[in-house]
């Protein structure tokens, strides 16, 4: 048996094997937020698939975050009865389920001036060539509001019955925006040193820790560098995901921070066709993984079986997560498994998350023309 299919542990989770699908927003949940039958199939068939883990699309713990109205909410109490279904239908074939609470911070600013609100953020930077969404500073209040949202959230992740959540700090959504000195230049206990850059996260993690228990996996999704000047670094990111680890976080994945003019950098990276091209999160991976005693996830454009294997004998990362190869080919792990296939048929074209950017919901748009799927975008969707 291949060392991808041995059962694993994240906490007190097990699960069936080193496979993750890694969070991956959809666009299918209805203008209230919650959960429709579109994304229970696609749970259904996730699972139905092999994948150990399934980790939810970006749910948003506080209405100042959200950042699309397909977007799904875990912000009250209303969201649940749905999100139980998507548990049921992960978890009734046999794999392990994980929310993703998301706070958009300041990439929340097109919804929030739909919604005849305000999107916010550490800082407002004058000059930004990153950014031109409207925002304005948090006040101190507010970071304790939305610190206290993670933590709620969390509890209705825990009584909707997900295995786990996943605090997303990577991608510039708001975390990230507070660990990045480029997004973060407040003057007060909450930016200048790295130290005060991290309180944001780390006060997250207390609140979620003493909401839902010791015994509740909670992991983190984590941008450890943002790729451009002025921006956070490798050395203090890989600072962050240890002291992370040494809070207590279950598991961390390994991603990118902000997206500056360095886009490719990030896990959306096109034209991922050789070896050499794949894992481009790995060196990173590396080293925190000989840093922390927790499990450490790489995402990053993994196609190969050969070379997610090495990733694991190498020690470099415990898990693999999977984000482009399952839009296509949800089925492509339970195959692997099966010995069928070597290689993803995803041509990491991108096209799908531009068809999200249009506000379509998610699908591979190739193999859509292939199929010619009645369901290619349900009433629901937008």
């Amino acid at each position: 048996m291949s060392i991808l299919f041995e059962s694993m542990k994240i906490g007190g989770l097990r699960l069936r094997n080193r496979f993750v699908r890694s969070a991956t927003y959809d666009g299918c949940a209805d203008k209230a937020g919650h959960v429709t039958e579109k994304q229970i199939r696609l749970f259904e068939e996730l699972a139905r698939g092999g994948v150990g883990l399934i980790v939810s699309g970006i749910a948003s713990v506080h209405a100042s975050g959200r950042i699309s109205a397909f977007q799904n909410i875990v912000s009250d109490d209303s969201a649940i009865p749905g999100l139980k279904k998507l548990v049921d239908a992960a978890n009734s074939h046999g794999a392990g389920i994980a929310m993703q609470l998301f706070h958009g911070g300041r990439e929340s600013s097109v919804y929030q001036k739909h919604k005849k609100s305000e999107a916010i953020s550490p800082s407002v930077i004058a000059n930004d060539p990153y950014c031109d969404l409207e925002h304005r500073a948090m006040t101190e209040d507010e970071i304790f509001e939305v610190i206290q949202a993670f933590g709620d959230a969390a509890v209705r992740a825990r009584a909707a019955g997900f295995d786990a959540v996943q605090v997303h700090g990577a991608h510039a959504y708001l975390p990230s925006q507070f660990l990045s000195p480029f997004t973060n230049q407040r003057t007060d206990a909450w930016g200048g040193s790295p130290e005060k850059r991290l309180r944001f996260l780390h006060e997250i993690y207390k609140d979620i820790r003493k909401k839902v228990g010791d015994d509740y996996p909670v992991m983190i999704k984590i941008g450890v560098a943002d790729g451009f000047a002025g921006g956070l670094e490798f050395s203090e990111g890989k600072a962050a995901a240890v002291r992370c680890a040494e809070w207590g976080f279950d598991a961390i994945e390994i991603s990118q921070g902000l997206r500056g003019k360095r886009y490719s950098q990030t896990e959306f990276r096109t034209k991922i066709k050789g070896p050499d091209q794949e894992g481009y999160f790995r060196s990173w991976c590396r080293e925190i993984k000989e840093a922390v005693k927790v499990p450490v996830m790489m995402v990053g454009g993994l196609r190969r079986i050969e070379m997610m294997e090495e990733v694991i004998r190498n020690r470099d990362a415990d898990y693999i997560s999977l984000c482009r190869p399952l839009i296509r080919e949800p089925d492509i792990i339970s195959r692997w498994e099966k010995g069928q296939g070597a290689y993803p048929t995803c041509v990491s074209c991108n096209l799908c998350f531009e068809a999200l950017l249009k506000g379509k919901p998610l699908n591979c748009v190739h193999q859509l023309s292939v199929n010619k799927k009645k369901d290619a975008q349900p009433e629901n969707c937008p």
